[in-house]
């Protein structure tokens, strides 16, 4: 079974998001880390994992990233903050596990 993944990454706590899918998270925060994704994320220095989801569907990992990047910065806020209070590089953990 294939997983996806919607996820958000931070350049410091309550600073500049950037919300993403990907069929491999843990390839994609190395990616954002290192600075090979080119554009926004690089730019602004955005590479601290602080929300991800799952999901064995692509066609709904797409619409959640989509709905999410409509919402007001506060609800993106307020998603991290209710599974992430302390703004961690949830990275390390999702390293773990694997």
């Amino acid at each position: 079974m294939n997983l996806y993944y919607v996820y958000i990454i931070a350049s410091k706590r309550n600073g500049t998001l950037y919300i993403g899918v990907t069929n491999n998270l843990i390839l994609r925060i190395v990616e954002h880390k290192s600075g090979k994704v080119e554009g926004f994320s690089k730019r602004y220095k955005i590479n601290q994992l602080v929300y991800y989801e799952e999901t064995n569907d692509i066609l709904s990992a797409i619409t959640r990233e989509k709905q999410m990047k409509k919402w007001k910065r506060a609800w993106k806020l307020r998603l991290i903050e209710k599974d992430n209070p302390d703004w961690r590089d949830l990275y390390q953990d999702i390293v773990g596990e694997k």
